[in-house]
């Protein structure tokens, strides 16, 4: 069988300390001049601080980098739902697909960053009532999206007849990216998509047995869910330079990279969204575009 493999590319969250916006725009402009032949999207995470290093406001950034690039699908890996009232998100992404011609895909999670919410004065509730709130978020945005006026009382967030319009076209697609068991019901109940975060594949191996028994707890074809995974990038010429990689993500040379990369097409997952861990890395991103990414373009053999 041959699947057809996506992939979409991550923006780095921030500029180095004390770099120039000109500076910034012109490495990822070379991120992108390098690798956009190879890609179908453009992507950029949500957060607000890690310590002291430089994070640029994920919605801002992406709208911008949308009116650069028309070509691209456009998206966050993945929105926190507690950072922007519901109705007011939703209204958001039909403004944005609006505008950008309905290339807008709604990635979100409930959030875990403890330390951005506390920084910034966010409630920071227990992962059960965060996951109760992603499922109302979720609700009063479908629902916004879909209906001609919306009333919805919930335990967490409330609308009163409230209308959004003009609504999106077509409406997005919505990528709810998590790994825990509650969030994975809610993925099978809510979602076009489920993402997946820096998961190792026998890991994930046990979370998708996890997803597709919430699918068939409420009926759906977890099939019809595209399937995909988030992660930062290094890549390196040669072996010998592999051996002293260290962290998360993918690493090694573009052989080893393209080996991870099929573990996970093996497991069903067929879109990915990959960045570079260093901001100036761009022989990451050149090794990725001529000698990794084209080898997945015509479809991959899925198990």
């Amino acid at each position: 069988m041959i699947t057809e493999i996506r992939f979409g590319w991550v923006l780095n969250a921030g500029p180095a300390r004390g770099m120039e916006a000109s500076r910034f725009l012109e490495i990822a402009r070379q991120q992108i001049a390098l690798i956009g032949e190879q890609i179908d999207s453009l992507w950029f995470t949500d957060h607000l601080q890690f310590g002291s290093s430089p994070v640029l406001e994920g919605w801002t950034a992406l709208t911008y980098i949308a009116a650069l690039y028309p070509q691209y699908r456009i998206g966050h890996m993945v929105l926190c739902q507690s950072f922007r009232n519901p109705a007011l998100l939703a209204k958001m992404g039909a403004t944005l697909q609006y505008l950008g011609g309905g290339r807008f895909l709604l990635g979100i999670g409930a959030g875990w960053h403890e330390e951005e919410y506390r920084a910034y004065n966010y409630p920071f509730p227990e992962p059960r009532a965060r996951v109760e709130q992603l499922e109302e978020t979720l609700q009063i945005i479908r629902a916004l999206w879909n209906d001609e006026q919306v009333t919805f009382q919930g335990r967490h967030y409330s609308v009163h007849s409230a209308y959004c319009e003009p609504k999106p076209e077509p409406v997005p697609p919505i990528i709810v990216g998590g790994l825990g068991t509650r969030l994975l019901h809610i993925v099978a109940r809510y979602a076009d998509g489920w993402n997946a975060a820096w998961i190792k594949p026998d890991a994930y191996r046990e979370r998708l047995a996890a997803f597709e028994r919430a699918c068939h707890q409420l009926g759906r074809d977890p099939t019809q869910l595209q399937r995909s995974w988030f992660g930062r990038c290094t890549c390196v010429p040669s072996a010998k330079e592999a051996a002293r990689l260290q962290g998360r993500g993918l690493l090694g040379t573009p052989d080893q990279i393209a080996e991870q990369l099929q573990a996970y097409i093996d497991l069903g997952i067929t879109a990915f969204m990959l960045g570079s861990w260093e901001l100036e890395d761009l022989q990451t991103v050149e090794l990725l575009a001529r000698q990794v990414l084209p080898r997945f373009r015509a479809g991959a053999s899925a198990s």
